[in-house]
């Protein structure tokens, strides 16, 4: 593990307290659009401002009043050239309601990263913008960053969430936990949601880092969150336990260098063996329920991964049937293409290979560069080198991730000097 620099810390925490913070001050002010503008300020602020004088001794409540301030600030300014325009000097001024001091709650350090989270999935927005929303809120993802995730131009994306914003403040969405009703309605939204950012975290879609622990670590916060409030619930227990079991591998799979690991080639001692067992735990739980979703037959390959002492100790046959049953419930290419994978490690790389030709004509998956990785490593054990080469180069073309480009440019040079 390389140690981090001071500015490197400070920049995890100001992500980890990001979304705390714009609830609280959501909670207080009731708009959303300047309160995200008010903590961005406050966040600015404290990047130039810690590492110069130290951190305070409470960030968080720090954080608070800068962007409480700052929205203060913007709405008397708001209100005064209403007042000059309108000249309706009798109006109570907007400013008034906001000289309120600091609730109870807030002063208590109440988190508000899940009521945050179950706004931005309101019914009064598409699921499509609800999940952009709450990556851009909650998760504290760039538009950029949103928009490599959804396969859409950064353009795209931006109109997206700024009509999200719009439509949140227009429909005037309290700021509180939903009903048990609310809930449920909105519940698959959500779990989509923290899976996107958990992912985004394990693997970042660009950037010089392969991983943020800050994302995935807010995200197996977030959902450990929602277990203890819905712990009958299988999805959100399947959801949890897919993350444990994921996350557990970080520490192997990254060198000193920050290149990536291959699962294979991992150092199964450095795997974290407490979120293995407090994973498979969940999903067996969940299992036994009877209820079979997605997140539970992830989950449950992530398991079968784990449970292996070696790499070749792996019960493929099992992973190949379990992607055979998610195959059915889900559309997703990204599946496909694992299932491919399970598909040339049970009946070999030509089998595999065959089945990738359907994702050349799938547009969500078709330029994006796991395809050709995966194909790269499936011509490369099939003995095709020359076409393997040309794979990597094409892979590492096609992703922004730096550490991630490395690697397959190493697997395309190795390849080729071992054909000189």
């Amino acid at each position: 593990m390389r140690p981090s620099s001071p500015h490197t810390r400070i920049e995890h925490l100001l992500r980890e307290l990001a979304p705390q913070v714009l609830g609280a001050v959501i909670r207080r002010f009731h708009d959303f659009a300047a309160s995200e503008d008010a903590v961005q300020e406050a966040l600015l602020a404290a990047a130039s401002q810690w590492p110069r004088d130290g951190v305070p001794d409470d960030p968080r409540a720090w954080l608070i009043q800068v962007a409480a301030r700052r929205t203060t600030d913007q709405v008397r300014a708001e209100a005064a050239r209403r007042r000059r325009e309108e000249l309706v000097v009798s109006l109570v001024p907007p400013e008034l309601q906001l000289v309120l001091g600091a609730d109870s709650d807030e002063a208590l350090g109440r988190d508000d990263a899940l009521v945050l989270l179950f706004m931005c999935c309101h019914p009064a927005l598409t699921p499509a913008s609800a999940i952009a929303l709450t990556l851009r809120a909650v998760g504290g993802l760039t538009t950029a960053e949103i928009a490599k995730a959804f396969l859409v131009p950064e353009a795209t994306m931006a109109q997206r969430i700024s009509r999200a914003k719009q439509s949140i403040k227009s429909s005037g969405v309290p700021f509180q936990m939903p009903t048990p009703e609310e809930t449920a309605q909105r519940l698959g939204a959500v779990l989509h949601v923290l899976y996107l950012i958990f992912n985004e975290g394990y693997t970042t879609s660009s950037g010089s880092e392969l991983n943020r622990t800050d994302l995935s670590g807010e995200a197996i916060r977030i959902t450990r969150m929602l277990h203890e409030r819905l712990p009958e619930d299988a999805d959100v227990a399947g959801l949890l336990a897919l993350m444990l079991l994921t996350d557990a591998r970080r520490a192997a799979r990254t060198a000193p260098d920050g290149m990536p690991i291959p699962l294979p080639e991992q150092d199964r001692s450095l795997w974290d063996r407490a979120s293995i067992a407090e994973g498979i735990a969940l999903v067996t739980a969940a299992l036994s329920k009877g209820a079979v979703g997605e997140y539970q037959l992830q989950a449950a390959i992530a398991a079968v991964h784990d449970e292996a002492a070696r790499a070749e100790d792996t019960d493929w046959p099992q992973i190949l049937a379990l992607y055979e049953v998610l195959m059915k419930l889900s559309d997703n290419p990204m599946v496909t293409l694992n299932h491919a994978v399970a598909v040339a490690m049970v009946h070999g790389p030509k089998a595999g290979l065959e089945l990738l030709k359907a994702l050349d004509a799938d547009a969500r998956v078709a330029g994006h560069h796991r395809l050709d990785a995966v194909r790269a490593h499936l011509l490369e054990r099939a003995g095709e080198r020359d076409a393997a080469i040309e794979h990597f180069r094409k892979a590492a073309g096609r992703t922004t991730n730096l550490p991630e480009r490395n690697y397959l440019l190493m697997q395309a040079a190795r390849l080729r000097d071992t054909g000189a």
